[in-house]
């Protein structure tokens, strides 16, 4: 009996056994045959890209750490540019010697047919009404500062007034009488830039406070002209750098894609920190237009602040096939560059005789100090780039290339008139005019060590008012950028 009852229930339990494996079986059949065009249950949503994506993947992982071609290091950069020079350099560019740069924005474009301006709003720069400029500017002297062209009544008039003209008939530099040997001396050997004819009539004076940089929706096929024309024709690029710019060229396939990035094309040092220079211009400029990105336009005032999708499309890895983190690295290069070129120009401004003129005599004592504050600043920084590793192979060879060199970067600043909107030509003229003064600061170490205490010579180095108002915002482009970079660090983190 008890043998038909186990026997029973083996059975029993046989069957069990088998009607879960077949009804486990039957479920996965049918999962994976089922062609049934219902419409399916709808997948639950991902998390978003800034919540999903690995640490290793954000646009900040990667940025830390020694940059090539020097001995410095990024968090070094951080915490001295955000605590120590940016306050400074802001205070500086406030003040009315720098944030009124002379500039022609009617130039045409000297390599294609002009594409005409854009016609958006944010575009327009606001120059200084004809009717306002004082009669001494008009007469076409505007590197010759006369006695007769700051007389009393003139600066009086200036303190007063309100407008953009007025404060421009002040606006002259350093001794008088050095200007009128200033302006026969011809460097054009020294130039890295294509300098405005400032004695133009379609030269004029703007309030850079009035025209800040920021997003002003200029894109398309004539922006795109214009950095390919930079990248593709004068910049020495290392063919691993993921191009083409313009996202509407046609692909020449995946194959051809995997070999752009496989085949590298070593550089020498010269060539290499031209690009990177180039490169980090670039982005400085792309994080201007995220940090200060339209975000709401109603009918009152325009509201302006950091776009972080913005900023994601052009620095993440995921979206710039992994060159995002190198694009910002050029820029913290870029900084140091010039960060070195206003070291070793400070000798030239520590004279006493140097004068940042405005006609305010206690508005200019307040300016040279804190432009020499700044200077002293930079002077302390302990790793500053050495140039004197560049183009110091054969002397002929060197030569050549230090000329192909400069000619590049002004055949860059040439494209800047280009630029079809007015406001992103008027800071690519100034950002760019910014670094080529860097340059022929960095190429003038003999000039600049035997500088006259006594007084200024017209054989010797000189800079003019654009190339000082342009080196020093440029400059604090710069310090900006960085800044920014922190304030994008803090607000990708608060997302994750």
């Amino acid at each position: 009996m008890w043998k038909h009852v186990f026997q029973t229930l083996g059975l029993l339990a046989l069957v069990w056994l088998l009607g879960e494996l077949g009804f486990s079986w039957f479920q996965q059949t049918t999962v994976t045959l089922n062609t049934d065009p219902q419409p399916r249950q709808q997948p639950r949503p991902q998390p978003s890209r800034l919540s999903a994506e690995p640490q290793d993947q954000s646009c900040f992982c990667h940025l830390t750490g020694v940059l090539d071609d020097c001995f410095c290091d990024i968090e070094s950069i951080d915490s001295f540019n955000n605590f120590k020079i940016y306050p400074r350099v802001q205070r500086l560019t406030e003040r009315d010697f720098f944030k009124y740069y002379r500039v022609n924005l009617k130039r045409p474009c000297p390599f294609w047919p002009d594409d005409g301006h854009c016609s958006l709003r944010d575009c327009n720069v606001e120059p200084c009404p004809e009717s306002k400029i004082p009669v001494g500017i008009k007469s076409g002297n505007f590197n010759k500062y006369a006695q007769a062209a700051n007389t009393v009544s003139d600066v009086a008039a200036c303190e007063q007034a309100t407008d953009l003209g007025a404060i421009n008939s002040s606006l002259s530099n350093q001794s008088k009488q050095a200007f009128v040997d200033w302006d026969r001396h011809d460097d054009a050997q020294d130039h890295f830039c294509e300098l405005d004819d400032e004695s133009s009539p379609d030269a004029a004076y703007v309030d850079l406070l009035l025209n800040p940089e920021r997003y002003t929706g200029y894109q398309g096929p004539s922006a795109w002209r214009v950095w390919n024309s930079i990248y593709e024709e004068n910049c020495f690029k290392p063919r691993s750098v993921y191009r083409p710019l313009n996202p509407l060229a046609p692909s020449r396939g995946e194959k051809a894609h995997k070999q752009k990035f496989t085949l590298q094309v070593w550089l020498c040092l010269e060539k290499r920190v031209f690009y990177k220079l180039i490169s980090g211009l670039h982005s400085s400029i792309n994080i201007h237009l995220c940090s200060q990105y339209l975000l709401d336009e109603g009918w009152g005032k325009s509201v302006w602040g950091p776009n972080v999708q913005e900023f994601l499309q052009r620095f993440d890895p995921a979206e710039t096939k992994g060159e995002g983190t190198r694009r910002l690295k050029n820029l913290y290069f870029l900084y140091l560059i010039e960060l070195r070129a206003l070291s070793k120009v400070a000798p030239y401004f520590e004279r006493t005789f140097v004068h940042l003129y405005t006609g305010n005599t206690q508005e200019d004592r307040a300016t040279k100090d804190l432009l020499l504050q700044v200077f002293n600043e930079t002077k302390a920084f302990p790793m500053h780039f050495d140039e004197s590793s560049m183009f110091a192979g054969k002397k002929l060879e060197a030569k050549i290339l230090k000329e192909e060199f400069r000619l590049h970067f002004k055949n860059i600043s040439r494209i800047m008139d280009c630029v079809g909107c007015s406001k992103c030509r008027l800071w690519g003229k100034l950002q760019t005019q910014g670094l080529g003064t860097a340059l022929k600061i960095l190429f003038s170490e003999k000039e600049i060590q035997s500088l006259s205490e006594s007084g200024p010579s017209p054989q010797g180095f000189q800079l003019t008012r654009q190339e000082i108002v342009a080196l020093l915002n440029g400059f604090g482009r710069l310090s900006t950028s960085i800044h920014q970079l922190h304030i994008f660090r803090s607000l990708l983190k608060v997302k994750r």
